[in-house]
């Protein structure tokens, strides 16, 4: 079990999406951790990415070469 604090301003703003939404506020707490975990983890593979094109370690292939392949 995980316990948060909130000022009012925050723990109405939360209730009132979660209510929105047709989710109770524990469901809305996981759903917006995980998909925070997920944007990081996505945006840190678009880095290591980035990196390897940038410095010649990829092999990539147009959209025929690799139909041409199969």
């Amino acid at each position: 079990m995980i316990s948060l604090r909130l000022d009012k301003e925050d723990e109405c703003l939360i209730r009132e999406y979660a209510r929105f939404y047709g989710m109770t506020i524990s469901e809305f707490m996981r759903q917006a951790a995980i998909e925070r975990i997920e944007d990081e983890y996505d945006l840190n593979a678009l880095k290591e990415y980035e990196r390897k094109k940038n410095n010649g370690e990829l092999e990539l292939y147009s959209h025929d070469e690799v139909w041409s392949k199969l």
